[in-house]
């Protein structure tokens, strides 16, 4: 299916480390226009050259050639004829002589045109760098404006270029040594508004360069809540001393998104989608940025794209968002104890108690409320009798969760407790004259709520607090019953969405714990979500099977993901779906849990206004106290408007 990108506030880019020869503008002019032509062929709307690509950086004295460096700036016009056609805008680097000064320059070139010429800030002129020989600075300029054939050309480093097709598109250009300054351009083009950075240089390799250049490219696309586009020379510039490597490089909000090859002599070529609105919505989260303002006066120059149908998206859409990769497992699930264990730990302090109670069911979330209070225990160095943990089989109760409730209790060596709550409820339903033979729910309502209430009395007998087991993907769609399992005193897995507490737990099993209670972990993680409130089918498995009813989790997830984090909309939503679950789900099956999914978050809101304190945990939290704020009576018309439209 074809896509516009821009239809989604998306960008696709190009970064380029071209072939070239050193002092042979005509040769690198036509490596850029067939770079570039491959770039547009691919669906790339901005491409990005390094520093001095037209005449090759590594010149020397070359560049005191006046009519070497007058020529370079006459190439720029071979270029702008080219973008007249090719429909793409160029960034490439050219020596510029201005009032007897030399600047080390990016110019943007599009639609024919050559809109801007951006002067090098901070000159690099340590070790091996002796660009002062020939260059002056942007602080020495004295124009606004050159001419280059018939093109009256904006000058100076008060420039952002801007496209309206692009939803929040606009850029800013710096050169090399600028992002290593203390306070880079890229900070101010920032707080003027600028979304995407681009960076022309010229970055020699040793030993310990690639890493620090991968970090501060990150950084600054964190620091300045934009994507940071970065190309730098290849291998045909090395000279006899120094080897230059061809590093590409997209970050966005503090994260590598694209990386080329490196040390080869042909050109490479790496693209990169940058989703504008992501970086927009976070800017708007965060009153830091909205209180930042620009160190200038920015001159905002249009530039014009052309539509460009893509097949499908280039960056990779995990479909697992709230999941860390495989070589971060162990520190990011760590760190997820040492959060929820801490947090409790000093619950548990300030109220100077020594015992909690938590319901437990042999079901996944009550088993990770199980295992994080140990580990606040251990913290405390309180003894792990203290912790009461009830099992409070129902009508719907399977053997294999009792049991494995029970096993785990005793191998965490806690205290254990049984009470069975179907004669009990029982006598509520005579008692409120409910027919026990309908399944209804009533039928299943009455029993989350005796639970709780068993819980609450229990936590006053022993002079504790009652533990919540609720996560992060049952807040989001009311998978609770109200004033039953949505209450509690303190909600441990409040932050915690079900696909990341299925993956906490069974690497807990793999790495913390051998025997019997790796093996009932294990077993835990793969027994079928339920509440189990629904008899069991005839064979006394579970009949009541939670996906079955409101969807995968794994799909709720993701929407959770992208609709708090981004402030997506369904349509956006559905696009990253689609490209994250080809293959899993059909696009007809992610349409209906996204409705299903949209109609329950809204209709359930009145739940999370009144939810108890809960630790955040990852940056997507629903508690009303900190990141959520919603009214409960918020129409839903406008979302499902967009979704019936899909």
């Amino acid at each position: 299916m074809a896509l516009r990108l821009a239809d989604f506030g998306i960008v696709r880019v190009a970064t380029i480390a071209p072939e070239l020869k050193v002092a042979d503008i005509d040769y690198n002019i036509d490596k850029i226009m067939e770079a570039a032509s491959d770039a547009a062929n691919n669906g790339a709307n901005i491409v990005l050259f390094p520093e001095l690509a037209v005449t090759g950086y590594t010149c020397g004295d070359l560049f005191f050639q006046r009519d070497f460096v007058k020529a370079a700036e006459q190439s720029l016009l071979d270029l702008a004829e080219f973008t007249s056609g090719s429909g793409v805008t160029l960034i490439v680097g050219v020596p510029v002589e201005d009032s007897g000064k030399l600047f080390n320059c990016a110019a943007v070139i599009s639609q024919g045109s050559i809109l801007g010429i951006i002067p090098k800030s901070f000159l690099c002129n340590t070790s091996q760098y002796y660009e002062e020989r020939w260059f002056s600075a942007a602080r020495d300029s004295v124009s606004t404006e050159i001419i280059i054939g018939d093109f009256d050309v904006p000058f100076g480093t008060d420039m952002l270029f801007e496209n309206e097709l692009v939803s929040g598109l606009r850029f800013g250009v710096e050169i090399c040594e600028d992002l290593w300054a203390v306070t880079p351009p890229s900070n101010s083009m920032a707080a003027a508004g600028a979304t995407v950075i681009f960076n022309l240089s010229a970055s020699d390799e040793y030993i310990g360069k690639y890493s620090s250049r991968l970090d501060i490219v990150a950084h600054q696309s964190m620091r300045c809540m934009a994507a940071y586009v970065y190309s730098s020379c290849g291998a045909n510039e090395s000279t006899s001393e120094l080897l230059y490597s061809g590093a590409t490089l997209v970050a966005e909000n503090g994260v590598i998104t694209a990386e080329g090859d490196r040390f080869s002599f042909s050109t490479e070529i790496c693209y990169a989608d940058i989703d504008i609105e992501r970086i927009i919505n976070r800017r708007m989260k965060n009153n830091t940025y909205g209180s930042s303002h620009p160190d200038i006066d920015y001159r905002i120059i249009d530039v014009e794209f052309s539509y460009r149908e893509v097949s499908k998206l280039l960056s990779e859409v995990t479909p697992d968002p709230f999941l860390p990769k495989e070589e971060d497992k162990s520190q990011f699930f760590e760190e997820i104890l040492n959060i929820q264990s801490t947090a409790l730990a000093r619950r548990i302090r300030h109220i100077g108690i020594k015992s909690v109670v938590v319901g437990v069911s042999g079901g996944l979330d009550s088993t990770m409320a199980l295992l994080a209070i140990c580990a606040a225990f251990d913290k405390l160095g309180l003894d792990r009798k203290g912790i009461y943990a009830v099992s409070m089989p129902g009508f719907g109760t399977s053997n294999r969760t009792k049991s494995n409730a029970e096993i785990l209790c005793e191998c965490l060596e806690v205290n254990y407790e049984l009470i069975d709550i179907t004669d009990s409820t029982s006598v509520h339903f005579k008692d409120i004259k409910h027919d026990e033979s309908n399944i209804n729910v009533v039928f299943e309502n009455a029993q989350a709520r005796r639970r709780t209430h068993i819980l609450m009395d229990k936590s006053n007998q022993v002079g504790g607090i009652v533990i919540g087991t609720g996560d992060l993907s049952e807040i989001a769609q009311g998978w609770s019953t109200y004033n039953g399992d949505q209450m509690s005193m303190y909600g441990i897995n409040a932050g915690l969405p079900k696909t990341l507490i299925q993956a906490l737990i069974a690497w807990i099993a793999e790495s913390k714990f051998k025997g019997t209670t790796a093996k009932v972990l294990k077993d835990i993680v793969d027994t079928p979500v339920s509440p189990e409130l629904l008899p069991l089918d005839k064979e006394g498995d579970i009949e009541q099977k939670t996906e079955e009813k409101i969807g995968p989790y794994r799909l709720h997830d993701f929407f959770l993901y992208y609709m708090i984090m981004y402030s997506f909309a369904p349509d956006k939503i559905f696009l990253y779906a689609n490209e994250a679950f080809d293959g899993i789900y059909s696009r007809a099956e992610i349409k209906k849990w996204l409705a299903s999914f949209y109609r329950r978050f809204f209709s359930q809101q009145f739940k999370r206004s009144s939810m108890p304190d809960g630790i955040k945990i990852s940056e997507v939290s629903l508690s009303p106290k900190a990141d959520w704020r919603m009214p409960s009576d918020a129409s839903l018309n406008w979302w499902m408007k967009i979704i019936e439209q899909l």
